[in-house]
């Protein structure tokens, strides 16, 4: 009797169904932060995946790179980058999609919303695909996130509202728009001022498959300008600092 052929091994599942239900946290320095240094977000990227994180969002090749090294672990990776007569900077371009695939990153986060744009949306998904990876497209309202789907994104997050002047300008994490998004049934990340693990859940009741937190873990200067801004005390860094220092970055080696 023959002997059966072994049984197909199932799909290994996406770096996306990885996250399902995962923290993930977005590890970036703006470049007049003092902590705008690969070796810095590095050693931020480890101390997060210690505490638990089940996934990293990393801006530019280089802490893509840095970040790769550390962890097999899903990799959201971005550019940040302006062009001239266009507003949309998150990983904009083709080359900039390619760029990320190229440094390791898993998924690529694009700006998906109505601002202006060097590169049509759906020649950045489709060559985010060619490259092997998913897309997870920035949005700011319902509308966009459903043409971002249509287009082919993989998922969408919330990540831009508040940050374009078509949607609501507010403090809070946008639940409004995710339950919106989960009552049609579009798959989401809730990204965008979750600064609290009261709106980590919120968000997480809100329907979101993952939730990417970022200054309020990764950006202790932000998050002690919340602090002294509440309580009345914030001292600017030039009063604080010893003479001589600034609060520019400094040159850091690993």
């Amino acid at each position: 009797m023959p002997t059966p052929p072994p049984s197909a091994q199932p799909p290994a599942p996406t770096p996306l169904a990885r996250l399902q239900g995962q923290l993930i946290v977005s590890v970036q320095a703006d470049d007049d932060s003092v902590l705008r240094d690969t070796a810095i977000i590095a050693a931020l990227c480890r101390a997060v995946l210690t505490g638990g994180a089940g996934g990293l969002r990393v801006r530019g090749a280089d802490d893509i790179r840095a970040a790769r090294a550390l962890t097999a672990l899903p990799i959201i990776g971005l550019t940040k980058t302006r062009h001239a007569g266009v507003d949309a900077f998150i990983t904009a371009t083709t080359r900039e999609v390619r760029e990320v695939a190229g440094a390791g990153a898993d998924i690529v986060a694009v700006d998906a919303t109505r601002l202006t744009r060097p590169e049509p949306l759906v020649d950045l998904i489709r060559a985010a695909h060619d490259a092997g990876l998913q897309v997870m497209a920035d949005i700011s309202t319902e509308d966009e996130a459903e043409h971002a789907l249509d287009l082919g994104a993989d998922t969408v997050g919330t990540t831009m509202s508040g940050y374009t002047p078509h949607s609501p300008q507010q403090e809070a994490p946008d639940f409004a728009l995710m339950r919106a998004l989960h009552a049609r049934g579009l798959p989401f990340v809730a990204e965008g001022r979750v600064k609290t693990v009261q709106d980590a859940l919120q968000a997480q009741a809100c329907g979101a498959f993952a939730v990417v937190v970022g200054s309020a873990i990764t950006r202790p200067d932000h998050v002690t300008r919340w602090y002294a801004d509440a309580l009345g005390t914030a001292a600017g860094p030039d009063h604080a600092l010893l003479p001589g220092l600034t609060a520019e970055p400094a040159s850091y080696t690993p």
